[in-house]
Order: C-alpha cells, then structure tokens, then sequence
C-alpha cells in the first residue's frame, strides 16, 4: 500500500518509489481467477496499469507488451496487466488482441489507489475513475525497482526504456 501521511485528521497518500516494498494485491483475471502480485515473483514483473480496456491507446501499448513477449521473457520478467474494468470486458479485450500475458480487473480500484494510480475523472468526465497509464518494473525481492506515470491517458510508456532497464539486469 502506498504510504501514507496522518496530519491534523486527514490521511495523505504519498506516492511509491523506487525501492518501496510493492503493495501486493489479489485480483480477479479473465478465467475468473484470483491472482496475487506474489505468484508472479519468479521472475521480475513488469506491472502494466492501463486506462480502459478496448480504448486505442490501450490496445496499442498492451500491443506492444504482446508483441515484446518472447524479449521480456529472455530478459527475466513475467508481464502483468492491470485496469479496473471487470473480468468479461477484459476477457473480450484479451482474446481480441491474443495478449499473452494475465489481464487482471481491479473494478474497486482499491490496487489502483495503493500503487497511487487513480485517475479520479477520466477525460474530464467527472467521478468515472480509471487507471493513470502506469509501468511499475518490480524485482524478485519484492521492491520497486522502475516506475512510470503519465497523467495523460493518450501517452505510451518508452518501451525501449523498459527493455534497457530489465537489460541492465537490476
């Protein structure tokens, strides 16, 4: 969970870092399966926080994830994919586009707000809450090790950043 700062009454919720202990979570996937940040820490796990499933931007950066498949795997790292739409629009979403990696549906978006992602009014529409576009690269040991956040849902995350940093063997 993210940290948080109690002053006069009122929680803060600070942002995690680099080197923060990564909130663990358990989340529904598209066979309706409950699925935890933990089983996934065989290898390093980069942690993909994406706005709406079906919408453009989306299907372009998970895309590119699938397409990366086969290079992040040599390179030690299972890929995770994270929004708050619920199983079924994620299950259609995933069989679509053959992703190769688990889709997971945080509908509370009780994740989302740990990990400080939570875009209160998406597209200026107001109390519609939707993930900031986020990559969170978590290694073996359960820390942060790389991270991302856009408050613009329209931009991708640098892909090739992503490949160097897990290149670097962190």
């Amino acid at each position: 969970m993210a940290k948080s700062l109690i002053w006069q009454g009122l929680v803060f919720c600070m942002a995690l870092n680099v080197g923060d202990k990564a909130p663990d979570f358990e989340l529904v996937d598209t066979d309706m399966k409950m699925r935890t940040l933990s089983e996934f820490n065989d290898k390093k796990i980069v942690l993909s926080f994406f706005v709406a499933a079906s919408s453009p931007v989306c299907e372009k950066e998970l895309c590119a994830f699938r397409d990366s498949w086969d290079e992040i795997s040599q390179l030690g790292a299972n890929v995770v994919a994270i929004s708050n739409d619920g199983p079924f629009a994620n299950k259609a979403f995933k069989e679509k586009h053959n992703y190769n990696f688990p889709i997971l549906g945080d509908y509370q978006s009780k994740t989302i707000r740990d990990y400080d992602v939570l875009m209160p009014h998406l597209l200026h529409i107001k109390d519609y809450n939707a993930a900031k576009r986020s990559v969170f690269i978590i290694n073996k040991d359960g820390t942060i090790g790389y991270k991302w956040v856009s408050d613009d849902p329209l931009v991708e995350p640098n892909y090739d950043e992503i490949k160097d940093f897990l290149k670097k063997g962190n």
